[in-house]
């Protein structure tokens, strides 16, 4: 199996940065894809973005373009969540996960493994 850990979360003003990390472990090799959702309070789980371990392709929701960046470090075998310009419409909870395929994948129901999750709390 894979094990996803994320870190990075915190409190941050409007306007701020932070950076978050996906940490996995296991059988990686059987994983082409990471992908970042996030769940706001009372909200469903929602895709920001996705990324291609073997070539770094990404794809990202709407919402996050130009904002959020997700890079990977594969010696590290490590994703990473660049997050500027925060809103208060951020704050959430942030999951990383892991699947098989290799298609840009945006639903929950496409991957096969999910970290615990790190809350990211935006003020204004």
């Amino acid at each position: 199996q894979v094990r996803l850990v994320e870190s990075g979360g915190g409190f941050v003003q409007a306007g701020g940065s932070l950076r978050l990390s996906c940490a996995a472990s296991g059988r990686t090799f059987t994983t082409y894809t990471r992908g970042w959702f996030r769940q706001p309070p009372g909200k469903e789980r929602e895709f920001v973005g996705t990324i291609t371990l073997r070539d770094g392709d990404t794809y990202y929701a709407d919402s996050v373009k130009g904002r959020f960046t997700i890079s990977k470090d594969n010696t590290k075998n490590t994703v990473y969540l660049q997050m500027n310009s925060l809103k208060p419409e951020d704050t959430a909870v942030y999951y990383c996960a892991a699947a098989w395929g290799s298609r840009h994948l945006t639903m929950t129901s496409e991957y096969d493994y999910w970290g615990q999750g790190t809350q990211v709390t935006v003020s204004s």
